[in-house]
């Protein structure tokens, strides 16, 4: 049996990433960021245990229980926890941007080092890294958490060019809407950064963001696909035996896609405007 370890498995694509390949016979390490998470992953039979992004010693630790579970062994690692802080861009504190990049990119690189180091030792590995539709293109009052996954993007591209001279492969996954947690997820930490009330575009705010946040339809995006989407591709990545860079979940990120590579900025500014 594969071994993988996934990070961010509390709820969402990463749990549904943990339940999905566990049953495709995969040995599934679960890592959440809180205890009672894990606690609550056990109880569904989980192997699981706390690995806090934001957090170096925890990385560390976290790795080194999944090397102690595995028996030195690491097939796969999906890099899946994020978070999002939204606010539009002149609102956005330095503070809120390097919490945001601590998880959603350093602490994965840190993570990531550490496998390749194992899986140069065994050679082979996959590594797949979460990235989103909004790696690809922008999108208003998201400016914290775009910014991560372009650096992402970015990162996981020159990963993967440096990687083609040994048997571990590097991937991308983009999402594009999942029902999840991850806007109700990110609403502490627009509360905790974003002084909306002083903001020169507090109506804007009252008259959109909040209410998207606070109270949002219950009507499905006409894109939206459920998490089992994404671990399906995820699955095709870890076992195409030449998986392809970037796997595209739901209409929006191909869409998404066409744009960043064909459409004038002129068109897709507007384009995106409207969205």
């Amino acid at each position: 049996m594969k071994t993988i370890l996934i990070t961010g498995c509390s709820s969402g694509i990463g749990h549904d990433a943990a339940l999905g390949l566990r049953k495709a016979g995969w040995t599934v390490l679960a890592t959440c960021r809180k205890e009672e998470d894990c606690e609550r992953l056990r109880a569904e039979g989980l192997t699981s245990f706390v690995i806090d992004m934001a957090d170096p010693a925890s990385i560390a630790a976290g790795f080194e229980e999944a090397m102690r579970i595995s028996g030195g062994r690491l097939d796969a690692l999906y890099n899946n926890a994020a978070f999002a802080c939204p606010g539009a861009v002149e609102d956005l504190p330095v503070g809120a941007l390097r919490e945001n990049f601590e998880t959603n990119l350093f602490g994965l690189h840190d993570l990531t080092t550490r496998a390749i180091r194992v899986m140069r030792a065994q050679g082979s590995g996959r590594i797949v890294n979460c990235s989103s539709v909004l790696g690809l293109v922008a999108a208003r009052w998201r400016g914290s958490y775009v910014a991560t996954k372009f650096a992402l993007e970015g990162l996981t591209d020159v990963l993967r060019l440096e990687m083609r001279d040994t048997p571990i492969r590097v991937i991308t996954l983009n999402p594009g809407p999942i029902p999840t947690a991850f806007r109700r997820n990110s609403i502490p930490h627009f509360e905790k950064w974003v002084d909306w009330r002083a903001s020169a575009r507090r109506a804007q705010y009252e008259g959109s963001l909040l209410k998207r946040l606070y109270h949002p339809s219950d009507k499905p995006d006409r894109f939206e696909l459920p998490p089992a989407a994404v671990t399906a591709a995820l699955l095709r990545a870890l076992e195409a035996p030449n998986p392809k860079s970037h796997y595209y979940v739901t209409g929006a990120t191909h869409l998404a896609s066409w744009l960043r590579r064909l459409a004038p900025p002129r068109l897709r500014d507007w384009f995106l405007n409207k969205a």
